[in-house]
Parts: structure tokens; sequence; C-alpha cells
């Protein structure tokens, strides 16, 4: 093991400050710069991604990223970074986020990023924060960042190793934004353009078949459809249980679904307040995220809402698509469950309902076993990553 100082292997840089670049320079299309709120769990989120003009790029070159760069939160979850990969050079970083930019002749840039993962480090970082009512970095903190690095071979190992970890829960997230997509796909063509197949197989509404004027919707559905109020359709659902981070198991019986950008956020054994429904919908007063699971999960984190589907005629994946197309944006946080009771929404004939679930059946399981398998590998990849770092396990020549 070498030791060195994060300076002597790296740079940082802090993103532009408000009189370099406001948010009101922001464009709808041109080079795209991320934030706090963009620092996923292994890369970056692209959810409500900002874009600067061509000029402003020009005049603000320095902070534009390269591929091995690590960008930090520099305000508030500073123990928070994400490794930019090829994909993101030429992407910029805002005055939130603080860049380190390595030297790739004396440290694995990869590796470095995993190192930055490590719970002692992270714990180290909030001790040397500024701030007395927010944890803050700057560049002088970080270049006296101690670091304690194997030699350049070994660094090569851990990052190959865990970075093929991080490869596949990526390309499951991937698959998986496929696979919704293509249910999505034939939710539109079915449920929003009413050409689901008729009794011959051949399109709804293209084929003649029977609509009728809905006067709570102010517009024409297919005939036998029913338009009820959210409310009325839900099945009554304990207030959730409050899970303590520290409560959770990283294996278990039950997940734990929260509010949090993670549908999995950890395990229980506890049977009391298990939702045995087989399927739900969450989402909690503090997102937008509405998410669909479909296997038996535990209450989650104080605020997280559950939503499930008493009629036979409405699956809980079709509600959720119904409930997809609603404006959340602009109702607020805490308003959330008592706007969407007032929502109405279409309930089609049983046998259309599962007609569509057997559609997409293939689609929603494999996004199950996606995310499940996602939860292993994380929980393989932090328990590697202190004994890999701290060399408690070696590798075979």
């Amino acid at each position: 093991m070498t030791k060195c100082l994060l300076g002597d292997v790296a740079e940082s840089q802090t993103g532009p400050f408000g009189s370099q670049l406001h948010e009101s320079d922001y464009v709808k299309q041109g080079t795209p710069i991320v934030t706090v709120e963009h620092l996923g769990d292994i890369g970056f989120t692209t959810q409500n991604l900002p874009f600067v003009s061509e000029k402003d790029t020009e005049r603000l070159a320095k902070f534009l990223l390269e591929e091995g760069d690590i960008v930090f939160s520099r305000v508030g979850s500073i123990d928070r970074s994400v490794y930019v990969k090829k994909e993101q050079a030429g992407w910029m970083f805002s005055g939130r986020c603080l860049r380190v930019r390595c030297d790739k002749t004396k440290i694995n840039p990869r590796f470095l990023s995993y190192y930055f993962k490590l719970a002692e480090f992270k714990n180290m970082m909030l001790n040397i924060s500024v701030g007395a009512t927010m944890p803050s970095l700057n560049t002088k903190l970080m270049d006296n960042i101690p670091l304690n690095v194997p030699e350049r071979r070994i660094q090569d190992k851990i990052a190959d190793l865990l970075d093929a970890i991080d490869s596949k829960i990526e390309n499951n997230n991937r698959i998986n934004a496929e696979l919704e997509s293509m249910a999505k796909t034939i939710y539109d063509y079915w449920f929003l353009q009413f050409e689901f197949p008729n009794e011959e197989g051949k399109p709804y509404k293209s084929s003649g078949g029977t609509m009728v004027w809905n006067e709570k919707l102010k517009r024409e559905i297919p005939e036998g459809w029913r338009i009820e109020k959210l409310e009325t359709v839900l099945k009554k659902i304990p207030k959730t249980k409050r899970y303590l981070t520290s409560e959770y198991k990283k294996l278990g019986k039950y997940p734990i679904i929260d509010q949090s950008k993670k549908y999995i956020c950890g395990y229980t054994d506890e049977e009391e307040g298990v939702i045995t429904c087989g399927s739900a919908i969450v989402f909690g007063d503090h997102t937008k995220e509405i998410k669909y699971v479909n296997f038996p999960f535990a209450r989650g984190a104080d605020g997280t809402q559950i939503l499930v589907s008493a009629d036979k005629a409405l699956s809980n994946y079709l509600l959720f698509l119904q409930i997809q197309q609603m404006d959340l944006v602009n109702q607020g946080y805490s308003r959330y469950f008592k706007f969407l009771k007032d929502k109405n929404v279409f309930i089609p004939s049983k046998t259309l309902n599962d007609k569509f679930m057997s559609s997409v059946f293939d689609a929603t399981f494999k996004i199950r076993e996606s995310l499940i398998e996602n939860q292993e590998l994380i929980s393989l990849r932090d328990f590697l990553l202190p004994l890999l770092m701290n060399g408690q396990v070696s590798f075979k020549d």
C-alpha cells in the first residue's frame, strides 16, 4: 500500500458559480449539464436533465467532463460521487458539483471512483466538510484528502472486477427500460387508441367497434367500459411502518420498497406489514416517481403510499400505467394521495384486462427477476469493496 494525498494524483475543480451560469440560461437542447440530483447509485440519471447552449458550452469549456472524471456533490450529500463514462464525455457539471480529474499515469481513475465508495471514506468526507448548516466541499479540502492505495496492477484488477458487476447491473436496467417501453406501447395502442383485439382479433376501433360518449371524460370510450373515481377501486391498505436504514437487511424474505430511487432498498424477515397481493403501486410524499412492483414486500419508509386495485377488471399494472398518464408534476408532494383519489380511471372488461396482462406478463416477470438480481449484485459488490480495498482479498497471478 502507498500513502499519498488526492492532490498528488488528481486535480479538483468546482463547477461554474451563479455569476457564470444561471438556471435561466438553460435551454431545451444542447450540452447536458449534471447537477446533484443526477448523481445516481452507479451512473448519472437523465430525468429532468437540463442543457446549455453551444455559446455557453464554448464559454465554459473548462467545466466540460472527460471519460474517467469523477463528479461529487459539492454541497449537502457530499459523499455522493459518479464516474464519468465515455457516453458522458463532453457533458458539463454544475456549480453544485465538484470534479476530480485523475493523472492516469499515477492512478487508475475507475479504481479511485470505487475507493470513494468506501464507507470509511464517506465518513471521513463528512468529518472534513465545512459549513454550519449544510456540509460542503472545496478544492483545498479535496487536495488534502489522504489515500492509501495498492500498486497499479492490483488497482486495475479491482477496478475490472467491480466494474464487471456494475456493468451487469446497468445492463439489467437497460433491458428493463426496453421491456417497460414495449409494455407501454401495447398499452397506448390498446387503451389510448382503443385498438385492442376484438373478438375476431382485429383492431377494435378501426374495425367499427362501438364507441359511446362518456360525460365524465368528455370523450368517447369503447362500449362496456366503466369510469370510476380512483378511491372507489382501491383496497384499504394499512399505514406504512417506519423502517430505519439500520434495520434493513441486505438479503431476506421480503423486499422493502420506499420512496427513494431504488425499487428495493433492503430486506426484512418480519411478517408484520407484509403485503402478499403479488403487485402494487408505490410512491412517496417526497418523490415524483411512481413505481410498480410485482412481488410481496414490506411496508416501506414512513410516507410511502401503497395503492392496490380491488377491482378484478383493473389489474395493478393497468392502473399504474393510467396513473403515469396523469399530471403529477404540479400537484405538490404531500397532496399526491388526495389528488389521486379524485382522479377518474377507466375499467375495461375483465376479459380485456386479463388479455392485456397475459401480453405483458413475460416483460413484468423479467423486470421483477432483474430487480432481484440487481439487489444481489449490489450486495456482492458492497461486500467485496472493503475487502478488496483493504487487501483482505487478493488476486491470483
